[in-house]
């Protein structure tokens, strides 16, 4: 099956520097920010549109003035001393994040191997020595050790000892315990608890739906209905919200349409009213993508938004589509990588929402994945790339699905086809 197809390769060579069109003299207007932290003293609460397409203009004007038009750099040295610098130790700005600590490993690992940077095994060891104690004695993984199972985490800590991809990381995962605890937080109607006495949303019917494809554990019973309350939440714009009835968003359209592919039931929706409604998200002016109708562009949308279109892609030509490009996605590949490139670069490495914003390390996983997404096109013999400014700046390919490189998804999937979907104990009386 066609996962990946791109346009021919272009590469444009060029000696220019990304961090010249966010030189602080380039916004007098706008405050520093921390680029450290997540704190940010620009005050954004009163942005709209005709603000920010002001502040992209400044950006591609100051490109076009002091470099040719067609040089484009990602600053890959830099990204990668960020990312490495994260992985051993955080400022305290990231303290809020103490529930979300797998997640930090996973856009870590993830960004590393779009940049095709090696883990070092001690590094990848520790890393599985910590995501262990992550891990729940009731299953799954908490945001930090000693923390309650939650779904989220629970899909960042797999998708993170996937991308290690070693015996030590298949081994942390205790996959009898995760059975029982996806089971524990499916609901009636199909849909599934974020955690135990949680929220239902589409997300957690993603999470469950991933890690137990990857480990071998998805059986019917612990799916049956989730497809069709999936299509449920696809409302009259063509996206899919969180739940049933609400506003269509990127993240829970991407949410759902993976998980319907990881179920092989994408024809519960209305394809062709989703394929209108994803290629509307991207910004005409910007290039980069929206998260809903009237809202901002935000770099991280290059994935979650980006992203569907493969999928989109893959369920269309199943159908046996004669209108679809063998040769692109349906969307304009190279204006988003233009927008993740001169917009959503940190001078000091990482990537960011939109210029003025602060680099983090969740903009970071997903603007690279999202120019990975733009530059890779099909697979195999069908494979082809294109790739704005010079060549160097080809990242390697991402399961559109999964969001890690599909070699590791192959691996893991094969690992663990090894052993047996473990079998459930019976209830005891007392419960």
């Amino acid at each position: 099956m066609v996962w990946y197809r791109s346009w021919p390769a272009v590469s444009l060579p060029s000696n220019s520097r990304i961090q010249d069109c966010h030189s602080p003299d380039l916004y007098p207007h706008l405050d520093p920010i921390h680029l450290d932290g997540l704190h940010l003293e620009v005050d954004t609460w009163d942005w709209n549109g005709s603000k920010v397409e002001d502040i992209v203009q400044e950006v591609y004007d100051a490109y076009k003035t002091n470099h040719h038009s067609s040089q484009y750099v990602l600053q890959r040295e830099k990204h990668f001393h960020y990312l490495k610098r994260g992985l051993r130790q955080l400022t305290e700005a990231y303290e809020c994040l103490d529930a979300s600590r797998p997640w930090l490993c996973y856009w870590i690992l993830h960004s590393l191997e779009l940049l095709d940077e090696p883990i070092p095994d001690s590094v990848a060891s520790d890393v599985c020595q910590f995501l262990r104690r992550c891990q729940s004695p009731q299953g799954g993984f908490g945001g930090g050790p000693g923390q309650h199972p939650h779904l989220a985490p629970t899909y960042a800590a797999v998708n993170a000892l996937c991308i290690i991809g070693t015996e030590e990381a298949f081994g942390v995962i205790d996959r009898k315990k995760l059975l029982e605890y996806l089971h524990s937080l499916k609901q009636p109607d199909g849909s599934f608890l974020m955690h135990v006495g949680g929220e239902v949303d589409v997300r957690s019917a993603y999470c469950a739906a991933s890690v137990a494809s990857l480990t071998n554990i998805l059986t019917p019973t612990l799916f049956a209905g989730t497809a069709e309350w999936i299509a449920r939440c696809q409302n009259w714009e063509g996206g899919i919200g969180g739940v049933p009835g609400m506003e269509a968003h990127g993240g829970y359209t991407f949410c759902g349409v993976a998980a319907l592919v990881i179920l092989k039931q994408e024809h519960l929706l209305n394809l062709r009213s989703l394929l209108h409604w994803v290629t509307g998200r991207q910004m005409r002016f910007e290039g980069g993508f929206q998260g809903r109708c009237n809202k901002l562009v935000d770099g991280c949308y290059s994935f979650w938004q980006a992203g569907l279109l493969p999928l989109l892609h893959r369920a269309l030509h199943a159908r046996g589509d004669p209108a679809l490009s063998m040769a692109h996605w349906m969307f304009d590949q190279l204006a988003l990588q233009e927008y993740i490139l001169l917009c959503c670069q940190c001078p000091a490495g990482g990537l960011l929402d939109k210029p003025g914003k602060s680099r983090d390390f969740y903009h970071t996983c997903y603007c690279l994945s999202g120019l990975a997404i733009a530059q890779h096109f099909g697979s195999g013999d069908l494979h082809n790339e294109v790739v704005l400014g010079i060549p160097e700046n080809c990242l390697q390919a991402t399961h559109p699905v999964y969001n890690i490189a599909p070699e590791k998804v192959a691996r893991a999937v094969m690992h663990f086809l090894q052993y047996p979907v473990p079998s459930l104990d019976p209830p005891s009386a007392a419960e």
